[in-house]
């Protein structure tokens, strides 16, 4: 908040900051004449005064030594926060041994993908080895001809089918083909 003379500059309401200081300023005062009163009661007004505005001036320098002091401290911990923190960063880097950076070679782009045949079918199919334009020869391959799908689940599991052909077209060739409802291990209406 900014305010000039008590009142905001923003709004030209009254300061609440400064309002607290008052009344706080206001308390400090008739709390310390309260206590120059009790101490002093046989004196004049004058001597009264006196010793008031000495306790009041007392009152203040300590406060303002008191915020000194804790500035100071706040400072110093701050200082101590950011030496801390450069030491151990000194520290991280002289830990840290300098690795020179390698990137990783291109990979070389492979040919497109033979049509498989029956004869490379029967050759184990690691699906780690195959590049992506294999993979993708072999989806729209299972997207044609829906029997792909099921001679890898067939030969591999369907886990695998569903690693290479994905789940969406190993459900739609088995819904399609009508095999969908079949789950081992349980016998149907018919069989019952």
């Amino acid at each position: 908040m900014r305010c000039d003379d008590r009142v905001l500059l923003d709004s030209g309401q009254d300061c609440p900051r400064c309002e607290d200081r008052q009344a706080d300023r206001c308390a400090q005062r008739h709390a310390v004449v309260a206590s120059v009163d009790a101490a002093m009661p046989h004196a004049s007004e004058t001597e009264r005064r006196v010793a008031t505005d000495r306790q009041l001036h007392e009152a203040v320098t300590a406060q303002a030594w008191i915020r000194e002091h804790r500035w100071a401290q706040v400072c110093e911990q701050q200082a101590a926060a950011a030496q801390a923190r450069a030491t151990a960063a000194a520290q991280y880097q002289d830990a840290v041994p300098a690795v020179p950076v390698v990137l990783p070679a291109p990979r070389p782009v492979a040919a497109p993908a033979p049509v498989v045949d029956d004869v490379e079918q029967e050759q184990e199919l690691v699906l780690e080895d195959l590049t992506r334009d294999q993979v993708r020869v072999w989806r729209v391959r299972g997207m044609k001809d829906h029997q792909v799908v099921f001679d890898h689940i067939h030969q591999y599991g369907e886990t695998s089918a569903r690693r290479l052909f994905s789940r969406r077209l190993v459900d739609e060739a088995q819904r399609l083909s009508g095999t969908h409802h079949l789950v081992l291990g349980h016998t149907t209406w018919g069989q019952a």
